[in-house]
């Protein structure tokens, strides 16, 4: 090697193709996530939310009915001033994974992380990787086009609470291994039940009737379930794997309005195993729903406390008690509010706190808030989002806080 140096061009050029050669086995793997998050973005049918008629890929302008009004589909090409050209990994998982922009806004339900929070970190950060290869397209969208009162965000605040709990997907040791990737993709990437299943007055699903059919833009999305009569009871495994791969039940059916387009863009795409894997978990939803038993459990003791959390705490500590990084602080999590005696957090709902260590103040709520009320506030946000602490604030503790302003 000291001869070599002797020589720096032959040097140069012998440590540049080992650093080639080194690179190599990282280069080979970064193309494998890209590969596979392709795989997973077909899977999730990302491109047919995502793009507009007659649009380029991927870079929104679909026009969704709601409801509640219209929602605009956002541009996710890598375009960093009207796409997510800015994300990085760590916000790109949490909107799929926890229904957060990365402008900390609360997404809306039309896009489906109630579903998309069942699927991997690893296949998160592999379809962000393929969405990354994607050319740019500068196409700014205005996605809220809801009406009032729907269109101020702090409304999805009491939705969350009551029907979206984030969770990964948790396999069933009793079934196979077929089955369980079913399930992972039915329920996640393909997030089925979505489309299949009827909907209550505040946009959500119904869980005791999941997978049994529902109206979507005017198309009746069919019933899933093992119904014998107009579900998939009497279809054979092979014949959904090849519905899913053809959009044709030969004799009986074939896709038509948004199903053909779900087959045109995405299922006819995945390997022969996993449609057959989701055919094996589709075989088993029973008639009422494989959903069934797993409605969120709403603590009705806990919904006055949400109510003033949402008139007059969401607005700076968000939904989930997040708080806005390096300006508010998290109520999630935060020492303070899991202390065991809740003397604290009963004083800062009374006297405000000062600014601090780059976070902005906190007004007194002394005036605006009785007794009562900052009891329920505290016991709240004590309890929530896996904050462990007791629900232990009590009357006497908050008058005697107001009355000693010493203590």
């Amino acid at each position: 090697m000291i001869a070599m140096k002797n020589h720096p061009k032959t040097y140069l050029f012998l440590v540049s193709i080992f650093s080639f050669l080194a690179m190599l086995p990282l280069l080979a793997k970064a193309e494998d996530s890209i590969q596979r998050g392709k795989y997973l973005a077909t899977a999730g049918d990302c491109i047919s939310c995502h793009t507009a008629p007659g649009g380029t890929p991927f870079a929104g302008g679909l026009k969704m009915k709601t409801p509640f009004g219209f929602l605009v589909t956002p541009n996710i090409t890598p375009d960093k001033e009207t796409g997510i050209g800015s994300w990085n990994k760590d916000d790109f998982f949490r909107a799929l994974h926890d229904g957060i922009n990365k402008k900390d806004q609360d997404l809306y339900p039309a896009m489906p992380f109630t579903s998309y929070t069942k699927v991997s970190r690893e296949d998160v950060d592999a379809i962000y990787d393929y969405l990354r290869t994607l050319k740019p397209v500068s196409n700014a969208v205005k996605v809220n086009q809801l009406y009032f009162p729907f269109n101020i965000r702090s409304s999805m605040m009491v939705w969350r609470e009551l029907f979206f709990t984030p969770g990964f997907f948790k396999p069933d040791p009793t079934q196979s291994a077929a089955w369980n990737r079913g399930a992972y993709l039915v329920e996640g990437l393909e997030h089925c039940s979505e489309c299949h299943s009827p909907r209550n007055l505040m946009g959500a699903i119904e869980p005791s009737k999941a997978f049994t059919g529902a109206v979507i833009d005017n198309w009746y999305a069919l019933n899933l379930s093992s119904n014998l009569t107009t579900g998939l009871g009497k279809w054979s495994t092979e014949d959904i794997a090849n519905y899913l791969k053809n959009g044709k039940y030969p004799g009986k059916t074939s896709a038509l309005g948004p199903m053909e387009q779900v087959v045109h863009n995405s299922t006819r795409h995945l390997s022969e195993s996993d449609l057959l894997a989701m055919a094996t978990y589709l075989k088993t939803i029973p008639a009422n729903s494989s959903l069934h038993g797993r409605e969120k459990k709403v603590d009705t003791t806990k919904i006055d406390g949400l109510s003033l959390y949402v008139a007059n705490c969401s607005g700076c500590h968000q939904s989930s008690g997040r708080g806005i990084k390096g300006v508010i602080p998290p109520l999630a999590g935060n020492p303070v509010v899991m202390a065991p005696n809740a003397s604290n957090i009963i004083k800062v709902i009374i006297r405000g706190i000062t600014a601090r260590d780059g976070y902005i103040m906190m007004p007194s709520f002394a005036s605006r808030l009785t007794d009562e009320e900052i009891v329920e506030i505290a016991n709240y946000v004590r309890t929530s989002w896996g904050n462990s602490a007791s629900a232990n604030v009590t009357n006497a503790m908050v008058k005697n806080i107001r009355a000693n302003p010493g203590l």
